[in-house]
């Protein structure tokens, strides 16, 4: 098993997880102040990377090429398949259709006013698709030699926006406490959907195979990585802006603006704004690799060329269909985004942990060297708790009883 290997695979769990939403953060912890807004993120990375390594205890018992579809059917049988395969399609539909809608919007802005084309906005949007279809469509390994080149040009575009803002860093700004506490649960579903990468499992388990040492480093180190990024992010950009600039930036935009004249560096706002599509980029990647299989797998597809071919097109057909005719519609899915991924990412592996080491127990033939995530049943039951409490905060926001951030 080559390094080689082991180090893209965590950097398509690392490019997967760091989107776009990234720069949504400061604005949905713009009251929680840094401190608590660490420890939050905290938290919920290691929620995330617990439920990360069940994936892997489930995976070490199955076919290396299995996607959540069998596993799911093998373990929770077909209710258990029917609300994986529900929520695999959509989360992972609507996040398609937001990246195409705003990886398409991006191309159609750089193509008209940095080449000086006349394309429109469809025209972007489809040119945008078939170039990431034609990435995933060729295998995972293109998708990992593109997510690298992509993942070192997001890190220089952070570098140099970090680097702009640190200097201007205030320690008081730093300290703030939480302006209410009812902020704490509003935040957390964007928070959480921060995290998200467990759509991308099963393909780094097919493109490594089952080397449980490689894939646990794969899933701590490329969780870290994000969770890294995102503290530096938050220090910097709730250091210079008080919370009450912040909680008065409403959207991306304003924030943006905000940042470049407070520091009278337009320079601000295109490394944010670079950073922004190479973001996008390589979680439209890694999302629409994890889709790709799963449909695979799902529909019985062959791997030859036609067989990829038919998968391609039900992979990215759909949520472009969405993006280019019913822009509303996945800007209302991606509102119940958080508790899709609660189900895929919580309590999905829960329940398939459950049962795969119920059943293990009973034929009691426990590999002497089988991987079993530790924790034992508190820690089952904390990560549950952990998801009810997530979906909760969405509710509670949707129904308006919470104030709605980021």
């Amino acid at each position: 098993m080559s390094m080689n290997k082991t180090f893209g695979s965590m950097l398509i769990i690392a490019g997967t997880t760091i989107g776009a939403g990234m720069l949504a953060l400061p604005l949905a912890s713009a009251g929680l102040g840094f401190t608590t807004a660490t420890l939050i993120m905290f938290g919920i990375w290691s929620l995330m990377t617990y439920t990360a390594l069940l994936m892997l205890e489930v995976h070490q018992y199955a076919d290396h090429q299995a996607t959540l579809n069998s596993l799911a059917r093998d373990l929770l049988g077909r209710k258990g398949q029917l609300l994986a395969n529900f929520a695999v399609c959509f989360l992972m539909y609507s996040l398609c259709a937001a990246y195409i809608a705003g990886g398409g919007g991006q191309l159609n802005d750089k193509l008209n006013n940095w080449v000086g084309l006349e394309v429109s906005a469809q025209t972007s949007t489809v040119i945008f698709t078939l170039v990431i279809a034609s990435i995933v469509a060729i295998g995972t390994h293109s998708v990992d030699m593109v997510n690298r080149v992509l993942f070192t040009l997001k890190v220089i575009a952070l570098v140099v926006m970090l680097s702009l803002l640190a200097p201007n860093v205030e320690g008081g700004y730093l300290v703030n406490m939480p302006v209410e506490k009812g902020l704490i649960v509003s935040a957390l579903p964007v928070i959480f959907t921060s995290f998200g990468f467990h759509g991308s499992i099963p393909s780094i388990v097919r493109y490594i195979g089952l080397d449980m040492k490689a894939l646990k480093k794969v899933m701590v180190i490329g969780s870290s990585l994000p969770l890294i990024i995102y503290v530096f992010w938050q220090f910097t950009s709730q250091g210079v802006l008080s919370q009450q600039d912040l909680m008065a930036s409403n959207s991306l935009g304003s924030f943006i603006g905000t940042l470049s004249e407070l520091l009278h560096n337009p320079m601000v706002s295109q490394s944010v704004s670079v950073f922004a599509d190479l973001a996008l980029a390589t979680s439209f990647l890694g999302v629409s690799l994890g889709l790709f299989d799963f449909v695979a797998d799902s529909f019985k597809q062959n791997d030859k060329k036609h067989g990829r071919l038919q998968t391609a097109a039900m992979t990215f057909i759909p949520p472009l269909a969405f993006a280019l005719f019913y822009p509303q519609g996945f800007i209302m899915a991606l509102g119940f985004a958080a508790i899709a991924l609660v189900i895929l990412a919580i309590f999905l592996p829960v329940a398939m942990v459950s049962a795969q080491r119920k059943q293990l127990l009973q034929t009691s033939d426990i590999e002497e060297n089988g991987y079993q995530v530790a924790g034992g049943k508190p820690a089952l039951a904390l990560a549950t708790g952990a998801g009810v409490l997530i979906i909760a905060a969405q509710f509670l926001q949707m129904a308006g009883l919470i104030p709605a951030v980021g």
